[in-house]
């Protein structure tokens, strides 16, 4: 499944401000006022500086949850490594959800380490097999940060482990060790999402430029027939 974000991405990004200015002033034509409100609102929200990275999640459900939760907490990027399993969230329980997150597809966990440390986030692995720090203590301020979420059964990889700059886990109260995939994605995004936000100090709203991008995309996937309408007026927008 190639995301609808994804699409829009290749089709139009690398573009300066002023581009896509004059786009969106003229696609949002096509659009209610109320819609425009609900996207620069939602925009206002999202952040680059928290995100996720998924390993060989093998359940479309559990793909499609990480999804929406990403959308629903604000969290504009998802990555994905995909040795064993595609990641392929399932059309009817992601909702278009992937209309609005960007999937980075890596061929390999090293390659996803390497481009996210590189991009100055802190690797943190979630996984109660090693002595971790919680929600409730886990430094949000400290730097940019990616949660790393492993498979349904194993967890995250050794190389995972091995590369992690800091361990997460959930206290559990109960006999059973971890809660599934999901389950713990939406308790770990929601609470560090909101942490994040309420944490003094922390530049964690996206750039002016990204901003810019963001909107003209979401705008392109809000209206019916969108490229065509565009050409017409704009005819050399789309890469070829």
């Amino acid at each position: 499944m190639t995301s609808i974000a994804n699409r829009l991405k290749r089709l139009y990004g690398g573009h300066d401000m002023e581009w896509y200015r004059e786009r969106t002033e003229y696609m949002s034509g096509f659009l209610t006022e109320e819609r425009m409100e609900v996207l620069q609102r939602t925009l206002a929200k999202r952040t680059r500086y928290m995100t996720i990275l998924t390993e060989n999640t093998f359940h479309p459900q559990n793909a499609s949850a990480l999804v929406r939760h990403c959308e629903a907490f604000g969290v504009q990027d998802l990555h994905t490594v995909e040795t064993c399993c595609k990641f392929n969230p399932n059309v009817n329980i992601v909702r278009g959800t992937d209309k609005w997150v960007d999937i980075t597809r890596h061929d390999s966990t090293t390659e996803a380490i390497a481009a996210l440390k590189g991009a100055g986030y802190r690797i943190v692995a979630t996984t109660p097999h090693r002595q971790s720090c919680t929600p409730e203590s886990f430094d949000v301020a400290k730097a940019p940060f990616c949660l790393v979420f492993g498979t349904e059964h194993a967890g995250v990889s050794d190389e995972i482990i091995e590369a992690a700059d800091e361990y997460l886990c959930i206290p559990m109260c109960g006999m059973v060790e971890s809660l599934n995939v999901s389950a713990s994605a939406a308790i770990l995004i929601y609470m560090l999402s909101q942490r994040m936000r309420l944490t003094e100090g922390i530049d964690w709203s996206l750039s002016d430029e990204e901003n810019s991008e963001l909107l003209f995309r979401w705008v392109m996937s809000s209206a019916r027939d969108a490229d065509r309408i565009l050409e017409r007026k704009f005819p050399d927008s789309i890469k070829r």
